[in-house]
């Protein structure tokens, strides 16, 4: 893997605190405005809606660019189940010959790829003398578009 692979900063789930925040169900129009408080109807609370099971669920803070194509950009914030064992197709947190990488899962036959979604990077062919831990399964990437004014 290349220093410009994607690194992953992990942090643990905290599912003691609940804030429910106002939800506009009607989306957010992003050509002429409308009235959004006529749309709050109910409210939303991340722990509760993203985090199912609190203790096999972490976070991770996306550094690098490899899946982009898949929507998950440099500075998102990852939802992770733990999951040893993923399907077909999954992007995972691995941890392969002593560093953490997120990748697409492919099983193929007899072999095992880590597949990045940005053409700038290399697929990863997993060898049988490779150390490739799973750590969990993406269930959720958070774009957190911060301006400062």
């Amino acid at each position: 893997m290349s220093k410009k692979d994607v690194r992953l900063t992990l942090v643990k789930a905290q599912t003691d605190i609940h804030v429910s925040l106002p939800l506009a169900e009607g989306g957010i129009s992003a050509g002429f405005p409308s009235p959004a408080e006529n749309f709050i109807e109910r409210r939303i609370d991340l722990n509760r809606d993203l985090v199912k099971d609190p203790e096999s669920t972490f976070f991770a803070w996306v550094d690098g660019q490899s899946m982009k194509d898949d929507g998950i950009n440099d500075g998102d914030l990852l939802v992770i189940r733990k999951t040893p064992v993923p399907d077909n197709g999954d992007i995972c947190v691995c941890f392969l010959n002593g560093e953490f990488t997120l990748k697409r899962v492919k099983k193929e036959q007899d072999k095992l790829w880590l597949l990045p979604s940005n053409e700038k990077y290399r697929p990863i062919e997993v060898h049988p003398d490779d150390e490739l831990t799973v750590w969990g399964k993406v269930l959720a990437s958070i774009n957190l578009f911060v301006k400062l004014w």
